[in-house]
């Protein structure tokens, strides 16, 4: 059976060079165009089309919010974000209103029917820019938590092992007795899962 696909975009030209697309590929199925979040939140649970192609900045609510209130009525529907928004923000929020994939207004026409059917194949299809976005945003986000995993003195002692200082410097540095300089790189090895000086540097900073 072909993929039945919903488009909800306000701009008359995108929203029917998208239905004039999806035509012409006999693996897809054109449902129904909407061109506000509004009549597409009431009219999409009633048709149950297995893709919505969804426009993030419309008139009334905006498109991550429209998700919001479909998904949850019409479990088996996949949202596809077609935007020219690709900042951090945006793309977050569209995912975790449960959007699966991420296009840019920009992309070619081929892609875009390739990952329509990516999509209803189980895939998260999104432009190379917004992968590249959210591998940045995950790379980021572990640096964050290894400096949350460890306490402030031990961020410190770390700091400055990779500043090449030897325990009795160390020592000295934070003017505490040897033995808890051992004990907090023995804490900083365990939390980081590591053997000696180098693996924890190379580790904790992305060396």
């Amino acid at each position: 059976m072909p993929v039945k696909v919903s488009i909800v975009e306000d701009l008359d030209e995108v929203r029917e060079g998208l239905a004039e697309l999806i035509c012409s590929d006999k693996e897809l199925l054109l449902d129904e165009l909407y061109d506000n979040a509004e009549t597409a939140a009431e009219k999409i649970p009633l048709r149950q089309p297995d893709i919505v192609i969804m426009d993030i900045n419309l008139p009334g609510i905006s498109g991550i919010d429209c998700i919001k209130k479909i998904r949850v009525i019409c479990p088996g529907t996949q949202f596809m974000m077609f935007t020219v928004y690709e900042n951090d923000e945006k793309v977050l929020q569209a995912l975790q209103a449960g959007a699966t994939g991420y296009l840019l207004k920009r992309t070619e026409p081929q892609r875009i029917l390739e990952s329509i059917k990516e999509l209803n194949q189980g895939g998260s299809p999104m432009s190379s820019n917004i992968a590249r976005k959210l591998l940045n945003i995950f790379l980021n986000e572990k640096k964050i938590i290894r400096k949350e995993v460890l306490s402030e003195r031990e961020n410190h002692v770390l700091q400055l092992l990779a500043d090449g200082l030897l325990y009795k410097e160390i020592a000295e540095r934070l003017n505490i007795v040897h033995g808890t300089v051992r004990q907090h790189i023995h804490n900083i090895y365990e939390k980081l899962h590591v053997q000696n000086r180098t693996e924890a540097v190379n580790k904790y900073f992305e060396r």
